[in-house]
């Protein structure tokens, strides 16, 4: 397995598209402006737009000000070539043919590489492939589709406020597969209330046994405003602890298939926006504090998996 012989021992990002392009790649986050429409419905009990959102996406501009804005403040002299990242909110439920012709202007520029589509499992309809799939074998470049899914557990996505299935993320994922130029990926949350470390677990080995290319880990954060936030005020919820998270990814991390591309293991909200937890500690700290006890316990992603 390559990753006992790779350093960081797990199949990052930055380590991925490295080896497949020669050279890292960042990513331009891209705001259409377009509200999740599962807001209508009270929206998702931890979610606060606002504490994710790049400081430059603040003042809604175009496409191509984004993009220039993303180039200068979060390229800077780090890469030159890039995925652009429609993360904000659920951009799939804009007009097909609009966000089509938004991903035809991005795609035009030379520097991006790719896509990557942030969306719900229920508002990707499949007019909307059928046009991206035509755009993408026209430029030649990449997509991935990170689908929100958070749990496979039916209460939990109940708890979150989801409004959809874990069946109809299996049905999303199938509706994607009948297309050879998409990725897909899946956002998972750990430390929702009532799952054990059994379910969490369940939830990382149900959705590699369905063939992902990627993932993104989140812990779950309590943020300002939002409806999780009066549930921790009433103490019905306990985030992880820094160390119990690490041991948690440490052993999770190994049931993970090697080919997965892992984008993200952990939430990062803006300190103004988060109540809990508080780990006070850099993102490169905790890669570098997660990387030695990987190391230490002789540890690397796809040891276990079956997959």
């Amino acid at each position: 397995v390559y990753m006992a012989t790779h350093s960081s021992r797990i199949r990052t990002f930055s380590y991925h598209y490295r080896e497949k392009h020669g050279h890292g790649l960042g990513k331009i986050p891209l705001d259409l402006g377009i509200p999740c429409p599962n807001r209508e419905t009270g929206g998702c009990v931890f979610c606060s737009a606002r504490a994710f959102a790049p400081a430059y996406l603040h003042n809604k501009s175009d496409i191509a000000q984004q993009i220039s804005a993303g180039k200068k403040h979060l390229l800077k002299n780090r890469f030159s070539r890039y995925l652009a990242y429609f993360q904000q909110e659920t951009p799939t439920v804009m007009e097909d043919e609009h966000f089509i012709a938004v991903c035809a202007e991005v795609l035009e520029d030379q520097d991006c590489l790719g896509l990557i589509i942030s969306t719900r499992p229920d508002s990707l309809p499949i007019s909307l492939l059928h046009g991206l799939a035509i755009l993408l074998e026209k430029s030649g470049k990449s997509c991935l589709f990170e689908l929100g899914l958070q749990s496979v557990h039916a209460a939990s996505l109940e708890l979150l406020n989801r409004n959809h299935t874990y069946a109809e993320f299996c049905s999303c994922l199938k509706e994607l597969r009948r297309f050879d130029c998409f990725e897909v990926g899946v956002h998972l949350l750990f430390g929702i209330p009532g799952e054990s470390k059994e379910d969490m677990v369940s939830s990382v080995t149900q959705v590699c046994a369905l063939g992902i290319d990627a993932l993104k880990l989140h812990h779950l954060q309590v943020l300002r405003n939002t409806p999780l936030a009066q549930m921790y005020e009433r103490g019905e919820v306990v985030p992880f602890s820094l160390e119990d998270y690490l041991d948690f990814l440490v052993h999770v991390i190994p049931l993970i298939p090697a080919n997965v591309v892992i984008h993200r293991l952990w939430a990062t909200a803006h300190p103004d926006e988060l109540i809990a937890p508080r780990w006070n500690i850099l993102a490169t700290h905790l890669s570098s504090l997660l990387q030695n006890m990987l190391q230490e316990k002789n540890v690397y992603q796809g040891q276990l998996s079956h997959f």
